[in-house]
């Protein structure tokens, strides 16, 4: 993301997961700090292929946060 000086700007991660629910043919996903998506199924599927491939890669990249644990 790119702030308003042109810079890149640092996101915190978020620690707590969305929660996914279907409902009348749609996929709805709730997200922490109200976000709120709804998608077809195929775009959740799409999006649900690329959020677990990214989860992947970023295991093995170096970070600088504290993961919590439950």
């Amino acid at each position: 993301m790119i702030s308003e000086d042109g810079e890149m700007a640092r996101l915190e991660p978020e620690t707590v997961a969305g929660k996914a629910t279907a409902e009348s043919g749609v996929v709805l996903l709730d997200g922490p700090g109200g976000v709120a998506v709804a998608m077809t199924p195929e775009a959740a599927r799409e999006t649900g292929h690329s959020l677990i491939a990214a989860a992947d890669q970023a295991d093995f990249q170096p970070h600088d946060i504290v993961q919590e644990t439950t």
